[in-house]
């Protein structure tokens, strides 16, 4: 009798980020039910709340507990450098307990928000080499990539992309930049995001006001190479969205503010303060399933995270996107849903007027289209699990569809 395999999860997760804690429950869930003999635990920013949540160990990703916040002092640049080869040790260890390695889903061969290549990129280096040098298998499992300026950066992702022994991606775009970067993606397959593989809670009638906007928020200052005009993109961003707000109340319109990042709090704070209406309400989201749950409740959405994006399309919620990045663009495509994009980076309250005037019109047809890509997406992410079972755990046989577990 084979033994149960010994399984890693790794990534940015427990921190904060609805998004990427949403992908590791999706993977759980199939580790769940096609794979339920196997030993789970994770290496993970957030491991006290890894564990609250989902009931499985957890050690911390990095040594140094400073290594997000910026060194200013002699004793945390000297903590940060210690730290490195700390984390090279630590990592080597934790992988070498393992038969795989899963980093499920997030952007984590991307540079769309602002990244040092020493933080989690040299994180995501030491793993897939630590993989390959002791026989780990590492499987990056509908990740998402892009473009890349810094060369530090492009490098650690190039390399631990070549360095993985499994690799799918969430979008086209994705597999497209990786290609870009030198890594050979022949083999490499293009699902949609693992959050569509997860369950839409129950409709609460309670929860609903006639008219209500979902508005999602996000600390938005743009990405790895908008250092120098960070400030004026966030003005801008913040600007336009209290005005749109604004418009929205004016007309006597319920807004329900939702985030996807505990740092989003200061957008929120700021646009309730600006309001000053009592139209406008904040979510407490504390999941994917919180988000399904608010856009299920609302007649649309407008909204710039892109999990917070994808809770609205997997309800069937008419949804116009700011975007910030090819991710969110090629999502809306998939959907059936290009039409209704935004510039996060030239965000104009009026035009965004306009094309939010344009979704409700069109709102029956769009709900049926989101209904039937829905539907397609769920058959497609059923193929991605059989997929990943094929290739991380060979003598385990057929991964049973949920329809068969159920």
């Amino acid at each position: 009798m084979r033994p149960a395999p010994r399984v890693g999860v790794f990534g940015l997760l427990g921190s904060g980020n609805l998004g990427n804690d949403g992908s590791l429950e999706a993977v759980l869930g199939y580790l769940r039910t096609a794979h339920p003999g196997a030993s789970v635990d994770a290496l993970c920013g957030g491991p006290e709340a890894v564990t609250a949540r989902f009931g499985i160990p957890a050690t911390r990703l990095h040594w140094y507990r400073g290594e997000y916040r910026t060194a200013s002092r002699a004793g945390a640049v000297v903590g940060k450098g210690l730290g490195k080869l700390v984390d090279a040790v630590r990592t080597a260890a934790w992988v070498r307990r393992h038969d795989v390695v899963i980093v499920p889903g997030m952007g984590v061969l991307e540079a769309t928000l602002p990244l040092r290549p020493w933080g989690f990129p040299y994180a995501l280096f030491l793993l897939c080499a630590s993989g390959r040098l002791l026989g780990t298998r590492v499987a990056l499992v509908g990740v998402g990539a892009a473009p890349i300026g810094n060369r530090s950066t492009r490098a650690l992702v190039r390399w631990s992309a070549r360095l993985a022994a499994y690799r799918s991606y969430r979008d086209a775009p994705s597999r497209d930049a990786m290609r870009a970067m030198g890594v050979d993606t022949s083999r490499d397959e293009v699902h949609p995001d693992l959050a569509f593989s997860l369950p839409v809670p129950p409709a609460d009638p309670a929860a609903a006001a006639a008219g209500r906007v979902c508005v999602g928020v996000m600390d938005f200052h743009g990405g790895d190479d908008d250092r120098a005009r960070a400030d004026e993109i966030h003005a801008r961003y913040l600007d336009g969205t209290i005005r749109f707000v604004r418009a929205l109340v004016e007309e006597g319109r319920p807004v329900r503010l939702l985030t996807g990042d505990r740092c989003d709090a200061t957008v929120v704070a700021a646009v309730l303060d600006a309001v000053g209406s009592p139209l406008v309400t904040a979510a407490g989201t504390t999941s994917l399933a919180d988000l399904m749950a608010e856009t299920a409740s609302a007649d649309a959405v407008v909204a710039i995270r892109y999990h917070n994006l994808i809770c609205a399309l997997k309800t069937a919620t008419p949804t116009l996107a700011v975007t910030y990045a090819a991710k969110s663009d090629a999502l809306m495509a998939g959907m059936g849903m290009d039409a209704y994009c935004h510039p996060a980076r030239a965000l104009d309250p009026e035009r965004l007027l306009e094309q939010f005037r344009a979704l409700e019109k069109h709102a029956p047809e769009l709900r049926r289209t989101l209904t039937e890509r829905n539907a397609a997406a769920a058959l497609r992410l059923e193929h991605q699990f059989t997929a990943l079972t094929a290739a991380l755990f060979p003598a385990a046989g057929p991964t049973p569809s949920p329809r068969e577990s159920a």
